[in-house]
């Protein structure tokens, strides 16, 4: 997709608008989000998977197969073992800015205010 960098942007169509909120849709799921998140870091199979963000194996592999449905993630097969990955850059820097951005705001929100001294 080619932007304009004059200022001007056409909006996406019906089908894009559609496509990006289930996209997103999928994302507002904490266990699908973690998923990602984890994905986007290392791939892994769904056992390592289900260890690390504390998951049900069944419940970990369903989210997975729509996360895979939607492209927000593939497999590949090593041998018997399925791996996951999130292959897609634009999907790791999404994910990576959100989460920087709420572990930020959660930093400043835990963050003692300052008190201000005679010197300052």
């Amino acid at each position: 997709m080619v932007v304009k960098d004059t200022g001007d942007f056409e909006d996406p169509s019906a089908e894009v608008l559609a496509e990006a909120s289930a996209a997103f849709g999928l994302l507002a799921s904490p266990a699908r989000l973690h998923l990602v998140w984890a994905l986007a870091q290392d791939e892994s199979d769904v056992t390592r998977l289900a260890e690390r963000v504390g998951g049900a194996l069944p419940a970990v592999s369903q989210h997975l197969a729509k996360l895979k449905l939607a492209g927000l993630v593939r497999s590949r097969r090593e041998g018997r073992r399925v791996v996951y990955l999130v292959d897609d850059p634009d999907v790791v820097t999404v994910v990576r800015l959100m989460i920087a951005q709420m572990t930020d705001r959660a930093g400043h929100a835990a963050a003692p205010p300052r008190r201000r001294g005679l010197g300052a």
